[in-house]
Parts: C-alpha cells; structure tokens; sequence
C-alpha cells in the first residue's frame, strides 16, 4: 500500500480517465480545455508582462546607466543629511510640544491657582495682636509684633534654639511674623499670644512657640513653617 502511494505513476491511467469523463460529462463534443502538459523541465515566459518605469523616483544624477554613481555621491549624501537632520528637528519640536501640552495639563486651574493665595489689610490688625486666616485649609497666623517683641526675638542666642534660625531670616518687615498655624509636632493648631514665650502654644502635648515661631520648650522638633509671602505696600500682604 505504502509502495503504491509514494509512486503516483501507478494512478496515471485513473487520472487521465477522470479527466477524459468530466471533459465529455459538462462540455460534450467540446475540445479539450485543457492545455497539454509540458515536457518536463520546460519553463515558461511571460513576455507580455511590462516592467514598470521608476524614471520619475529616481535621482536624475543615476538616471544615465552608463554614468558612474560615484560622480554624485556626495551631492546624494548631503540631500540625505539634509532629510535626516530636518525630520530630526520636526520629530524633537513635535515631542517637546507633546510634552508640553501633556504637563500643562496636570498644572492647576484658574479657580485652584485664584484659591492658593490670599491678600490680607493689614491695617485690621492692632499692634500686638495676632489674626488667624484660612488659607489652602490651613490655619495661617499674621502677627503684628511690638517693639519689645522684635527686640527680645533678635537677641536670641541661636545656641539655644533646637532648631536654629535667626528672627531676621523668618521675616521680610520685622514688625510682621506670618507662620502657618500647624504644631509640627503632631499638626494641632497652637493658640497665639500664649504659652511660656508669649508666642504660641499647642496644648495637646505642651510645644511652646516665641514671638518669631520658633520652638522653644515642648515636643515639637521645627519651627513653624513660613510660607511664601510678599509686601505690593506698607497695608498689604499677599500669602501664597
């Protein structure tokens, strides 16, 4: 059986019968349609097949078979660089403004950048006292400082202070300390114009402040931080 498949020479007589009884079944006393077979080792050629015309993507420099390419080689080349350098720049240009776009988008809006400062009168506030204001919904504290006040906080030993800074670093007009009401022991809200200092003072677990924000006595480890703040005239700040 195996023998008999591997040599399809034994069904020839079978396929040419088939062949013979389709032929007379579907077209009778028609001529055969099907082409006779080629001898074998027969190739055949379409010559009736046009090769196309490239002539109009092609270099006028290497049009001329006959003309060496070597002629115009560096005059391709620099066309090349050319390409290559311009689509560089535009696909930079194009990821740069892609970049640009997508990181403006992550920036805060008008409504949020309105809500992240405040402008404070400071003509509310008597000498002395201090103010609490809401702002980024925190507590921010704006003291009006006395004389004394300003005199006592500059004569600090620094040597003393857990963390050291000088009154001079944490104000932009020493008559103003504006700090942000949060302990930064555990973030409780100090009371002003108490405590051992006569600054702030957090109950909760007993941090004294001075007049300039700095801890003096308590568990807290920092200052109170200062945040960015600006004078546009001698009756206004802004915060933020």
């Amino acid at each position: 059986m195996m023998s008999s498949v591997l040599r399809p020479g034994v069904f020839s007589p079978y396929y040419q019968v088939t062949k013979q009884g389709v032929k007379s079944l579907v077209f009778p006393g028609a001529k055969e349609l099907l082409p006779a077979a080629a001898p074998a080792g027969t190739r055949l050629a379409h010559t009736d097949i046009k090769i196309p015309d490239f002539s109009d993507y092609r270099r006028p420099e290497v049009l001329d078979p006959q003309k060496s390419s070597q002629e115009s080689t560096e005059s391709r080349k620099a066309f090349s660089y050319l390409m290559t350098g311009a689509t560089t720049v535009i696909g930079v240009y194009a990821a740069k403004t892609v970049v640009t776009q997508f990181v403006s988008s992550m920036s805060a809006s008008a409504d949020v950048l309105a809500l992240s400062k405040i402008e404070i009168k400071l003509s509310d506030i008597p000498e002395g006292k201090n103010m609490t204001f809401k702002w980024r919904g925190k507590p921010l504290f704006v003291r009006h400082r006395t004389e004394k006040e300003i005199a006592t906080e500059a004569g600090v030993n620094l040597g003393e202070l857990r963390d050291p800074q000088h009154d001079k670093d944490r104000v932009l007009n020493p008559k103003w300390i504006i700090v942000l009401g949060v302990c930064t022991h555990l973030g409780c809200v100090p009371i002003a114009n108490a405590g051992d200092y006569g600054g702030y003072y957090c109950p909760c677990h007993g941090s004294h402040y001075d007049s300039s924000g700095r801890i003096r006595k308590g568990p807290a480890p920092l200052n109170l931080e200062v945040p960015y703040y600006e004078f546009p005239d001698e009756e206004t700040v802004i915060v933020g």
